[in-house]
């Protein structure tokens, strides 16, 4: 059908123009035409269409995407919910492989890179260039990189999802499976237990504790102000003593000095009225201390004190924080590349330029694994529920170097850490372990972005391609906490490529 109408367009602009260089539009039109077959005998993924799972939904506690089948698989604590076709990117500007997490929702988005395109129930998972959207789904990867779903799919999807939920993007099909091992977080029932009424009274401590520090601090501001005039008065005195001492030196000098009864007579009046002056001076300048010292010891403790509220105040709110966030499900990251675990937790504070929530980066600690050098592949388990022995877990595999029990196996994490956060882990927690670093999309907005440097990352605006990581690679480089940036991430690349979601004023962090 193509091909007749591209000959029969060729043949009547040739008698409509005899010209010999309508030969070379035939041979164009004709080599579109075959393009246009070329394209449509393309293999494609087998069709699928939206499905929902024949039972109650719970909430959605991870998406999988998988670009070999273009579909998405919504799971809850019980198995998958909801299915979908997708449009993942095209060449060049590939969607990349990797975990990811849903950063920032927006039900009305626009494109400010793609003429102020509409992208309806934008579910960002990267704060430069990857997003879950509402979009046209040819049947095949089209999109600038990021995950297109079918319109009302998406709609529906928008509703059911929270901050902080874990998309996953396979290259190939992947599920989750049911796992157990030793090594995974294993949560005390009393401690889940009292941790809410825990962060609930260190809450209200961290708050007296503010309340106190703030009154000290003003206080020993006042102190300075007031002791400032007895400070003054005091040292004019001391001057006045030092200038009468020193006269009542120098007309002792005069007296031995003098050779007649005349001018020792003057010398000694002169030595009396010094050594009268003298005298009064000390005896002010003792009084005046005496009197003042109090006033000045009341200002040097309301400053031990403003220091000693201040750290209070420090510790308690720490403490309360420590405790809220405790009540939130807890992401472990696991990086063969810098031989470090990471923990993050998503704080429901706005992040203060704008733009989805501050996360709470503040353990990272070196980490033991077995055979360093060898690959260790990409795995995510999840704690989908409780059960009796305290979580039940998935594993997600999208790089199987090691299986998943075996990856878990070379990996030893430190007690202190598992003191921190294992007697509080609750369902929706996380341990993912890769041979990866941490890709420089994650920041102090984001949980863990971590993309398989071997998979094409096309789809990334101002991101170069992560080198691939076949051997471990020891470094020193600390994560840091919010705007501190991380060389231990994956390179950037400053091109401006990929979806519409590039927002330069939320990178001066990088």
């Amino acid at each position: 059908m193509v091909n007749r109408f591209a000959t029969a367009q060729s043949t009547v602009t040739m008698r409509r123009w005899r010209r010999p260089g309508m030969v070379t539009l035939a041979a164009i039109a004709a080599l579109a035409a075959l393009t246009a077959d070329a394209a449509a005998r393309q293999p494609r993924p087998a069709p699928t269409t939206v499905a929902t799972a024949p039972r109650d939904a719970g909430e959605p506690i991870m998406a999988i995407v998988s670009i070999k089948s273009q579909q998405v698989t919504l799971y809850d604590a019980d198995g998958w919910i909801l299915r979908a076709p997708v449009s993942t990117g095209t060449t060049g500007r590939e969607t990349p492989a990797g975990i990811f997490a849903i950063v920032e929702k927006n039900k009305d988005h626009r494109s400010n890179m793609y003429d102020d395109a509409e992208m309806p129930n934008m579910q960002r998972i990267t704060w430069n260039g990857i997003a879950l959207h509402g979009g046209p789904l040819p049947g095949y990867a089209a999109s600038h990189g990021c995950v297109r779903m079918p319109f009302g799919f998406a709609e529906k999807l928008f509703d059911r999802t929270r901050i902080g939920m874990r998309v996953i993007i396979s290259p190939d099909n992947a599920e989750p499976v049911e796992f157990s091992h030793p090594a995974l977080l294993v949560p005390k029932a009393e401690a889940n237990a009292a941790a809410p009424a825990r962060a609930e009274a260190l809450a209200r401590e961290a708050a007296e504790a503010a309340r106190t520090a703030d009154e000290a601090k003003k206080a020993a501001a006042k102190a300075p102000r007031e002791t400032a005039a007895l400070t003054a008065a005091l040292r004019k005195l001391a001057g006045l003593k030092t200038r009468a001492d020193t006269e009542l030196a120098t007309a002792d000098n005069a007296l031995a000095a003098a050779k007649t009864d005349e001018a020792r007579a003057r010398a000694e009046d002169l030595k009396q009225k010094a050594a009268a002056r003298a005298a009064d001076l000390g005896a002010q300048l003792d009084t005046a201390r005496a009197d003042a010292q109090p006033k000045l010891d009341a200002a040097a403790a309301a400053k031990d004190a403003a220091k000693a509220t201040a750290t209070r105040k420090a510790d308690t709110a720490k403490a309360a924080t420590d405790a809220k966030l405790a009540l939130e499900p807890v992401s472990v990251y696991i990086s063969r590349a810098t031989q470090k675990l990471y923990v993050r937790r998503k704080t429901d504070k706005p992040a203060p330029d704008g733009g989805g929530q501050v996360f709470d980066a503040t353990i990272e600690v070196p980490v033991t694994i077995r055979d360093p050098g060898k690959r260790i592949g990409t795995h995510v388990f999840t704690a989908m529920a409780r059960n009796d022995a305290g979580l039940r877990w998935s594993a997600v595999t999208i790089d199987n170097a090691d299986n998943a029990r075996a990856a878990l196996d070379r990996i030893t994490i430190p007690q202190e850490v598992l003191e921190r956060i294992a007697p509080t882990a609750l369902p929706r927690s996380s341990i993912v372990i890769s041979d990866e670093p941490l890709s420089a999309e994650t920041n102090y907005r984001t949980e863990f972005v971590a993309v398989l440097s071997h998979q094409p990352q096309g789809g990334f605006i101002t991101r170069k391609p992560t080198p691939p990581v076949d051997m471990h690679v020891a470094s020193d480089d600390g994560f840091g906490f919010y705007f501190q940036p991380n060389r231990d991430f994956q390179p950037a690349d400053p091109r401006r490529r990929g979806d519409p979601y590039y927002r330069p004023r939320q990178q001066s962090w990088w």
